[in-house]
């Protein structure tokens, strides 16, 4: 059985680690065995005291996303610049040794760029082939797992849809590069929600679970039943995170959620 987590705000934006730990025991008394958040560079918060966190609260580190430093920093694996992809390589390198650390996953998906980046989806695509490869290639050596986030068009500029997610994953052609799906960005590209699960099939690696208006479960169409039933089909067992971005706090969010799922027998 699949275990769920908690996309929160990183440890500095709850102003103490005291802070942040209240929140991660507040997660554990809802249900929750894990949590993810975005890792800006420098990351704001002392990695030693975010391990005695975990430790403390007994949850999981399930995965650092890495968008930060797209909207941050500029760093784009399809830009023009050699050195900009260069500086991009070299910051998701540093974020693959932060998730052996922790056992985390690195999910990859707004640092490809858009297409003002670069308007060509050829060359583009070939050269986050060739930066994925060789971040790919330090993930396998420190057993870390990359995974490629399928994201609309409005959010980034290449690979919408788990098929194109895929043929990236097979073009890089690394065990530690896998495909991952967000119910959000489905909801947008895709003609299914379940059809991309069952094409992703074994090798799908992450789950964001997300309503389609990104607020409280519930509070749009999102068939969420559907989506459950077909990971269970498939056999996954990883975690599924979940995802809301606007209208709740994280404490709302996290409370209306495991309610939410109660009520549908999900968990």
């Amino acid at each position: 059985m699949p275990s769920f987590s908690y996309i929160l705000d990183p440890p500095g934006s709850f102003g103490t680690m005291a802070e942040f730990e209240r929140a991660l025991r507040r997660l554990k008394e809802l249900g929750y065995a894990g949590i993810e958040f975005s890792l800006p560079s420098p990351p704001g918060f002392d990695l030693d005291a975010l391990e005695r966190a975990l430790t403390a609260t007994r949850l999981t580190m399930v995965s650092f996303l890495t968008g930060w430093s797209y909207f941050n920093e500029g760093l784009c694996l399809c830009a023009k610049d050699p050195a900009i992809r260069e500086r991009a390589v070299a910051r998701l390198l540093g974020h693959v040794e932060t998730a052996a650390r922790f056992g985390a996953i690195l999910v990859i998906g707004q640092m490809q760029g858009f297409l003002q980046d670069e308007p060509d989806s050829t060359i583009a695509n070939d050269r986050i082939a060739e930066c994925l490869g060789a971040v790919a290639h330090r993930a396998e050596a420190r057993g870390v797992t990359l995974v490629l986030e399928p994201v609309n068009h409005l959010q980034v500029g290449f690979n919408h849809t788990v098929a194109h997610v895929l043929r990236m994953v097979r073009r890089v052609g690394s065990p530690a590069l896998r495909p991952m799906v967000d119910t959000l960005h489905m909801n947008i590209e895709e003609r299914s929600l379940t059809d991309p699960i069952r094409l992703a099939g074994a090798d799908l690696a992450h789950v964001h679970l997300c309503e389609t208006n990104g607020s409280i479960f519930g509070t749009s169409h999102l068939d969420f039943a559907a989506v459950l039933r077909t990971l269970t089909e498939i056999g996954y067992d990883r975690f599924i995170s979940v995802k809301i971005y606007r209208g709740a706090t994280w404490e709302e969010g996290a409370s209306t959620t495991m309610a939410f799922l109660r009520t549908l027998g999900l968990v």
